[in-house]
């Protein structure tokens, strides 16, 4: 497959090239970022969510509940990361029969903290938060589960296999609404010129990655070649189409009707 690149003006390659980007540093983002030619920060999801609302960041790949709960950014069409269905990295272990009462937070998520929330609450249940103050990669303390993401998630697995189960939050979203989940969206700022030239950068760059994915999968160094090719082809989606668009306004819906976030008219600025 040829991927066809634009020709762009000089003074538009610059100022794309002096974005502010940021993105979040999980195996995950990879076919959204790799080749970008400017300089990139990397970061855990809450952190690039301040630093992207501080005003700090022009442009993010940050958690889709960022969108949420602050909706003044544009997003990026056609573009996220998405699971339709299990995802594998965005998972409770936990020993037992379930993942309650008490749950250690991954410190670094953002929408999954919410989603777990909402999933449990349409349970009728409900759990309590316990801080994780140690090595996420440490087995559980009696009596307690643990909510991991993306490298995190899969490291523990792979370190633990079937010591543990695990609650994959993207199988059990889809169990419920038969909707995909958006884990992940690239969100520009409302002040950021020509929005449309980033955005189209951006598509043309993860579709440069798709069409050579197993390029890229050879890259990776920490990850074995077969894992990467079943997470990339099996469990993510990089695209964001009508039904994961419904699937955020629904999150959204849901959990202000959980009273887990404010309840207003969603409008998606998409460029």
């Amino acid at each position: 497959m040829r991927i066809a690149l634009s020709v762009i003006p000089i003074e538009v390659e610059e100022s794309l090239n002096a974005l502010r980007i940021g993105c979040v540093k999980y195996l995950n983002a990879r076919p959204l970022i790799r080749g970008w030619a400017g300089e990139v920060d990397f970061d855990h999801p809450s952190a690039l969510c301040k630093r992207l609302a501080d005003g700090e960041l022009d442009v993010a790949l940050v958690s889709s509940f960022e969108f949420l709960r602050n909706p003044i950014y544009r997003i990026v069409d056609d573009v996220s990361i998405s699971s339709d269905g299990p995802v594998y990295s965005v998972i409770v272990a936990y020993a037992g029969n379930a993942p309650l009462p008490e749950i250690e937070l991954d410190p670094a998520s953002e929408t999954s903290v919410f989603l777990l929330r909402y999933l449990i609450a349409e349970r009728g249940k409900s759990f309590q938060a316990a801080e994780i103050t140690s090595d996420l990669l440490l087995p559980l303390k009696h009596g307690r589960a643990r909510l991991l993401i993306g490298d995190h998630a899969i490291r523990f697995r792979q370190k633990f296999g079937g010591t543990y189960r695990y609650w994959d939050l993207g199988g059990e979203w889809k169990g419920v609404t038969k909707l995909p989940f958006v884990y992940a969206l690239w969100l520009v700022r409302p002040e950021v010129a020509d929005p449309k030239s980033i955005a189209n950068r951006l598509r043309t760059l993860r579709d440069k990655n798709l069409a050579n994915l197993d390029v890229l999968i050879a890259d990776e160094t920490e990850f074995h070649y077969e894992f990467c090719s079943r997470y990339y082809r099996e469990h993510l989606r990089f695209s964001f189409g009508e039904n994961e668009k419904k699937s955020l306004i629904t999150f959204a819906d849901l959990c202000a009707k959980q009273g887990l976030l404010q309840r207003c008219d969603l409008a998606l600025d998409l460029v």
